[in-house]
């Protein structure tokens, strides 16, 4: 490993322990990640959810069911909707977006991620991304790594550390998701990773990354752009939402 690498990896061992099963919030972003065989009940899927889920292939079902049970979740804990009322629907690219009793709710981001074992599901008012990437997966992110990152990104990530290809990974697929993209084809060029321990990108977004056992999750929220006549300022850190304003969070 060069210098620029063992610097980047000294800032800390190990990412962040975050615990399955419970919510999380992060930057104003809602969070919640969980193993398979831990999660206890099924969503009401609405008419066309469940023509959705019916449409896949037997082995995607589940892991499309699940991430949409917590994304469900996170719904109704941060607006209090009822999960009835809740649709988690993917818009022609595969984005999932929300409605609610009917109503696309455009201030409401999620994104969803699942590994084998795992699943994932992120809530925020502002553009979100989150993946979720298994440290056994790390030869093959070494295989195509020239193909995803830039020689600056891989002097910094190093090439050694399961975790630190598993966290790079799930970085670039958090951003490109955020920007509604795909982490094959130039989109991830587009995003350079400036730092992993602490994680930081290009542009305007925000980034984290928690370890859960034998995955590594990474959060990224791009950050809104300036509103026209406010001076430079951000959209605020909340969105009016069937009838009430975004939580703190």
């Amino acid at each position: 490993m060069n210098t620029t690498a063992m610097n980047t990896t000294a800032a800390g061992t190990a990412f962040r322990p975050i615990t399955p099963g419970r919510i999380h919030r992060w930057g104003g972003a809602r969070l919640l990640v969980a193993r398979f065989a831990d999660l206890d009940g099924t969503p009401s899927l609405s008419p066309a959810e469940r023509r959705v889920v019916h449409a896949l292939p037997p082995r995607r079902q589940a892991e499309w069911t699940a991430g949409r049970l917590l994304a469900k979740r996170l719904v109704g804990d941060a607006l209090a909707a009822p999960a009835d009322e809740v649709e988690v629907l993917p818009r022609d690219d595969g984005s999932p977006y929300v409605v609610i009793s009917g109503s696309p709710m455009p201030a409401v981001h999620v994104s969803i991620s699942h590994t084998a074992r795992h699943v994932a599901a992120a809530l925020a008012p502002e553009a979100v991304g989150v993946d979720l990437c298994e440290t056994a997966s790390a030869p093959a992110v070494r295989r195509v790594a020239d193909h995803v990152f830039s020689p600056g990104e891989l002097s910094r990530i190093g090439t050694d550390r399961p975790d630190d290809l598993a966290g790079a990974w799930a970085l670039k697929e958090a951003a490109v998701k955020a920007d509604r993209s795909s982490v094959f084809g130039a989109a991830p060029r587009l995003v350079e990773i400036l730092g992993l321990r602490p994680p930081v990108l290009s542009g305007r977004r925000r980034a984290t990354v928690w370890r859960a056992q034998d995955v590594v999750l990474a959060l990224v929220l791009a950050r809104p752009r300036a509103l026209p006549g406010s001076g430079g300022l951000s959209a605020p850190p909340w969105q009016h939402c069937v009838g009430a304003p975004w939580p703190a969070g």
